[in-house]
Order: structure tokens, then sequence, then C-alpha cells
């Protein structure tokens, strides 16, 4: 059953985060195709953690007692009748860049989002005023026992970064987008340009950490509130973008959830604002 797919054992999820940093996975698959994803779900018994890229995500030090599912091989990527599939575990640039081949116009801004179809859909995630809720068709989901479902827009209560639904134990496996704009979006360049300018890439992080509250910045917030460059261990609040934290030396997953519990603290005593966040922790 497992031929050709990989399951290790005690896996450092550091080596599969942005961040680089969390426990250890008791098991952690690698499926090659939804088919060995069903089959495995189908014998598996224990706690489940479903695993795109590893850029929203944050491991405790402690670990997870249970199966990591990587989806990163199910990637494949198709063009018909003016519709794009693809699966959960291609990255949003590769997505991007496919749907502009194909002189498909709207998927540009996905270029600028770090992760996967799959976590994208499961946040909403979105960029320079566009999410990707907006371009889907349909999505074909697998639950724990391993079956597969054909899901709608509207079987989905859409909003910023949420994606809520009331079908239990379902994760996205493969999304129908429809990218229609009438022309390209030449702007994004410039817009990529001036973020990767603000932000530390290529630096361990997870993007932006905190949802933006209603009619305010996280970042702002977080500058105006002097923690830009503070640290907690290893982890600190990123000195160009103050929604971003980075491993700066070594730090543990336990660092990164104290850093971010100090800066939820301090927005909320200094502004009166519950800060939200964006990444998983587990």
């Amino acid at each position: 059953m497992l031929k050709d797919s990989m399951l290790k054992f005690n896996e450092p999820m550091s080596k599969h985060c942005s961040l680089r940093s969390g426990g250890t996975t008791s098991e952690f698959f690698q499926p090659t195709d939804i088919h060995k994803l069903s089959d495995f779900l189908k014998n598996n018994k224990k706690p489940v953690l479903m695993v795109g890229l590893g850029s929203n995500l944050l491991v405790r030090d402690r670990g997870f007692n249970g199966v990591s599912i990587q989806t990163k091989n199910l990637k494949d990527l198709s063009i018909s009748k003016d519709l794009i599939e693809s699966g959960a575990g291609t990255s949003l640039a590769k997505l991007s860049r496919f749907a502009l081949a194909q002189l498909k116009y709207g998927a540009e801004f996905l270029s600028a989002i770090p992760g996967s179809v799959g976590g994208a859909l499961a946040m909403n995630a979105g960029a320079f005023g566009s999410e990707i809720w907006q371009y889907v068709v349909s999505v074909k989901t697998m639950n724990l026992s391993g079956e597969l479902q054909n899901r709608y827009p509207q079987d989905y209560e859409i909003s910023y970064r949420s994606t809520l639904h009331r079908f239990k134990d379902e994760f996205f496996v493969s999304a129908t987008f429809d990218f229609n704009l009438e022309e390209q979006n030449d702007h994004v360049g410039e817009l990529l340009q001036k973020r990767n300018s603000t932000q530390p890439i290529g630096l361990p992080s997870c993007g932006s950490v905190f949802k933006n509250p209603k009619n305010h910045f996280a970042a702002e917030l977080i500058e105006v509130s002097g923690l830009k460059g503070f640290c907690i261990g290893g982890a600190c609040v990123s000195k160009k973008h103050a929604n971003y934290i980075i491993n700066q030396d070594n730090a543990s997953a336990m660092d990164i959830e104290n850093l971010i519990a100090h800066i939820q603290e301090t927005i909320k005593k200094k502004h009166n604002i519950e800060l939200e966040t964006e990444i998983i922790i587990v």
C-alpha cells in the first residue's frame, strides 16, 4: 500500500515548517497521489494533522502524537474548458505561473503568498485585495475514512482569512478555478517588488502572524507599540515588517508562542484590540 509513498517515524516537524522550529510527529506520511492517501486513511486509527508547505504552521515542542500527512506531492495541474484544476499540494506561485501561461488572468496575486493550494483554501488566503475563493468553482475533499466528496463555494462560509464548514474531518485535496479577468494585473509585479523590499524574505518565518483587525493593520499596531525587533529567546519581531516573526537564533516553538502571546497582550493593553493569529499552532 505504501509503495512509492513515504512513511517516516519521529520526524522533526521543523524540517517541514517554514519557521524551522517545532517538535516531532509520531508518523509522517507523504502520499504520491490521492489513491495512496485514501488507502492510508482507510487503515489509519491515529489523529491526523494535514500539512501543506508548512508556511502557516507551528508544532509545539512536545510534538504531535499522531500522523502528519504532507500533501506536497499532490500537485497535478491541468486545464479543461478554460477551468484550471490543481492539486492541494501545488504551490500558489506555481498555480499563478501556470494560469498566466494559459493566458488566464486573475491568479497573479497568488504569487505573493507562500504556501499551497490546500492551505490557502483552508484559510481563504489573499493579497492585494484578492482572495482565493473568489475564483473557486468547486473543490474535492477527503474525509478521515478516505472518502472523496465534491463540494462547492456555497457549501462554505467564506470570510476574511476564514473558511468555515459543517463537514467533520474533511480536508481539501484539489480545486477547480475559473481565473476569468479580461486582462492581466500589470501592477502585481510592482507590488511584489515593494513587498519583497519590506518583508524579511529568506529568513525563517511564517508570513503574516496576525490577521488585520477591522479598520487597522496589525503591523502598524505592533510597530507603534514599540515591538519591532523585540525578542523572546531566539524568536524576534522582524525589524523589516512588524507582522512577521522570524526564527533568528534557533528559536523553540515555545519562544515563538510566548512572543505571539506577548504581542497580543501588549496590543490589548495599549489599544484595546485583540489580535487574532493567522498561524495554526498544534
